[in-house]
């Protein structure tokens, strides 16, 4: 299968190749439990995740970044009202991108070549990627809008952790930068470009070390056979009982303690 912006997040598509997101959705991260079931019943095509408008705000300004803002218009009409105008909550993102360009060196880090769809073989499973802007010979850049930069999340056994490691980015720039080297024979530093949706949106530019991204890719290898092997129904997925589709889907069979309901501490 050739993949193309047209297909690349179709179903055939992630049923043939593994993506980030897709492998995030069987391992989880720090800030996301795993749900195997969830992650099947979204690849096979009976799961579909909420728009959130948050989750809608970040995606108008990637469309913008990117250069198909007119389709994301056209495929959402709902951030628009009657007369035509952006909504309120939606106002944000043209606020988020202004400020993003009167930023030079921001923009610099933005003036790569566009959504690079590059493939690869990794661990036993044929990945894809989609490069928000590469640098040829300097580095990959992906954009990222965030709730905060600074804000920090605790999570057990680790600590406080920064927006990147809790929800899994690391990872990313580790699977990133090795389909970027087995197409290229380069390994190009991974950088964030972040900016925040606050009143006053903040902007970094964020490298995560190459030896951090060495870590995250060995976690990799370790998970992409499992993984593998829920694509292919080698066994059942377990479920993780609480996400929404796991709510959804629920059957009850017996009475539970109340000491249940909160799980692990």
């Amino acid at each position: 299968m050739k993949l193309t912006a047209e297909n690349y997040f179709s179903e055939e598509a992630n049923r043939e190749y593994l993506s980030v997101s897709q492998y995030k959705d069987f391992t989880g991260t720090l800030g996301k439990v795993a749900c195997e079931a969830e992650a099947l019943a979204k690849l096979n095509g009976e799961w579909e995740m909420e728009k959130t408008t948050a989750l809608m705000v970040g995606s108008y300004v990637d469309a913008h970044f990117e250069g198909s803002l007119d389709l994301f218009q056209a495929q959402n009409p709902e951030i628009f009202t009657k007369k035509g105008e952006l909504r309120s909550e939606y106002r944000k993102a043209e606020e988020i991108i202004n400020r993003i360009e009167r930023d030079p060196y921001f923009m610099k880090f933005m003036s790569g070549e566009k959504q690079v769809i590059m493939t690869a073989d990794l661990f036993g499973a044929k990945w894809k990627i989609k490069i928000d802007s590469l640098i040829p010979d300097t580095c990959i850049v992906d954009l990222k809008c965030m709730k905060s930069l600074r804000e920090v999340k605790y999570v057990k056994d680790y600590g406080y952790m920064d927006f990147i490691q809790y929800w899994g980015y690391d990872i990313q720039g580790a699977v990133y930068q090795e389909v970027v080297y087995q197409n290229t024979g380069k390994r190009l530093p991974f950088y964030i470009a972040a900016v925040s949706k606050e009143k006053e949106p903040d902007l970094e530019i964020i490298q995560i070390d190459d030896g951090h991204l060495k870590e995250k890719l060995c976690e990799v290898e370790q998970n992409t056979p499992n993984i593998m092997r829920l694509k292919n129904e080698e066994f059942p997925p377990i479920r993780c009982g609480l996400c929404d589709y796991c709510k959804h889907t629920k059957v009850l069979e017996r009475p539970i303690h109340y000491s249940e309901l909160i799980g692990e501490v």
